[in-house]
């Protein structure tokens, strides 16, 4: 069995240690926010925060996680009013929205170390998720206004 927390709730799985992460949420758990999208941590459909970092879950297998927290979009605090989710549906973000969990958890944690980041620290940050729909100015603004909304809850 392995120990951890995945959105607040201590959970036990009986799988292999090196099962990944992205499988035991999804089948095991049954939380689909993290999505598969190319298996070897180059999209960023899958990012989930363990212990407060962006990590690619496809690629993080599950005993590396051992006594660890995990949080997906589904575990966020105050998730229905959280910065970044209201700045998506503000800017319209998705087109098809597969990337989408994945960009928002990258765009939490990119705020979360850089409060108010400029247009290249969000090029740099968010270059590792992909959006085959194209959807990058929009991620940009709705990052900006996400920061301007974080500035405006102190």
């Amino acid at each position: 069995m392995i120990e951890l927390t995945v959105n607040g709730i201590k959970r036990q799985v009986d799988v292999v240690a090196e099962m990944p992460l992205l499988w035991v949420l999804r089948d095991e758990l049954g939380i689909t926010s993290a999505k598969y999208g190319c298996g070897v941590a180059q999209c960023g459909a899958c990012t989930v925060h363990i212990n407060g970092k962006a990590v690619r879950s496809c690629q993080t297998h599950i005993g590396e996680v051992a006594g660890k927290s995990v949080v997906t979009l589904e575990g966020l605090d105050n998730k229905d009013q959280h910065p970044v989710l209201q700045a998506w549906i503000e800017h319209q973000v998705p087109q098809c929205g597969y990337c989408q969990t994945g960009q928002m958890m990258q765009a939490i944690s990119l705020l979360a170390s850089i409060p108010k980041p400029t247009d290249e620290q969000i090029d740099q940050v968010m270059s590792g998720n992909l959006c085959r729909c194209g959807t990058y100015p929009r991620i940009r603004a709705a990052i900006h206004a996400a920061a301007a909304n974080k500035i405006a809850e102190k």
